[in-house]
């Protein structure tokens, strides 16, 4: 098998999967409990939390757990809107956004508040000087995400938050669930970070929202003791620990990995460059994803040719919607080329040696399909 889709997930660590069995059999009790079992629960709870805190240069105070990215995407987002709606109701993100950003804003525009989307550049970055001009006394938000999960573009978070800084009744959340991990993160330019364990190599289900520890927001669960207020119900002390062990391991050798991953990113593009294909992602997107699209070839007929060798990526983000991808028509304006986009992400996992079968695959496929 060739795996090639890692940021729709990771394949849990060994060491990852052996903390989370380990926790499950030994930390039994309900965190939230008084009697010694709860009480052993909550310090092993606490034990990971500051650990993730070190990791990230912030405050165990400022994590709250989640299920996932998403949760932590509604959480932020509707969380802002109901606390600080007599503040304002203008709000601020890009289409490059994960559906988990789009959905929960398409639902507050029904609700009455007002979103604007910032133009991009022709690299896909955030054109600041229309940001600058969007920007009103009235807005409460902006949510724009470090990396785009289908092209890997990268967004200049530092320019971003100082522009969003000019304006102190407003808060910026950036969606980092490509980015933490992956590349080295400085959480102190932004109010908000979403992401999820499942990216770098630790268990589905869980995922962080980093929120700075002075601000205040409506909780999306109400009810029940936690880690938090922010979020209740009985802290999942197994999923947790692992989430910190995960992240501690993602983060050793941690340039090695980095280089390598580049280092196959500019050997795919190479090999691509000789196919009859359209490279989506600009060079300075983040090397763990490559994105290009195959003209006159549905992306969902070519995904299950690979298939059949037993090779594995992806057309859209796993969780969009519709038959074309939101991001590339958002940055070439093509519909023919947004409706055939394939995604290939790379791990510090993946060899040449399956970049080379790919390739083989990929054009003994383009040939069958094209006649």
């Amino acid at each position: 098998m060739i795996y090639l889709d890692y940021s729709a997930t990771t394949p849990v660590n060994e060491e990852v999967l052996n903390s989370y069995i380990k926790t499950c059999n030994t930390f039994i009790g309900n965190p939230n409990s008084l009697h010694k079992l709860g009480i052993e629960s909550k310090n092993i709870i606490e034990k990971a939390t500051n650990q993730i805190a070190s990791i990230l240069n912030v405050n165990p105070k400022e994590i709250i757990y989640t299920s996932g990215a998403s949760e932590s995407n509604n959480t932020v987002i509707k969380g802002i809107a109901l606390k600080y709606k007599n503040r304002g109701r203008h709000i601020i993100s890009t289409e490059l956004e994960h559906s988990s950003i789009i959905a929960p804003l398409n639902y507050l525009v029904e609700e009455g508040y007002d979103v604007d989307f910032v133009k991009l550049k022709e690299n896909g970055e955030v054109d600041l000087d229309n940001l600058k001009e969007l920007m009103r006394d009235d807005t409460i938000l902006v949510s724009i995400s470090s990396v785009n999960s289908e092209v890997g573009i990268k967004q200049p978070i530092k320019e971003i938050s100082k522009i969003v800084k000019e304006y102190p009744k407003c808060f910026f959340h950036s969606d980092m669930t490509q980015s933490i991990g992956k590349e080295k993160v400085d959480l102190s330019l932004v109010d908000f970070a979403s992401f999820s364990a499942q990216k770098f190599y630790g268990m589905k289900g869980v995922g962080i929202l980093y929120k700075k520890e002075k601000i205040d927001i409506i909780p999306l669960i109400h009810g029940g003791k936690s880690t938090t207020i922010y979020r209740s119900g009985t802290p999942a002390t197994p999923l947790i620990v692992s989430t910190s062990k995960a992240l501690k391991l993602a983060c050793q050798d941690f340039d090695i990995k980095y280089n390598h991953v580049k280092e196959l990113n500019l050997y795919l593009r190479d090999k691509l460059s000789k196919l009859n294909i359209d490279i989506n992602s600009p060079l300075n997107a983040i090397p763990h994803i490559l994105n290009f699209s195959l003209r006159g070839i549905k992306a969902e007929t070519m995904l299950h040719a690979l298939e059949k060798d037993d090779i594995y990526i992806s057309t859209q983000t796993a969780c969009s919607q519709g038959n074309f991808s939101k991001a590339i028509y958002a940055i070439t304006k093509d519909k023919e080329r947004s409706s055939s986009s394939m995604r290939i992400s790379l791990s510090y996992l993946t060899t040449k040696e399956e970049i080379d079968k790919f390739i083989i695959s990929l054009d003994k496929n383009i040939k069958e399909l094209s006649l």
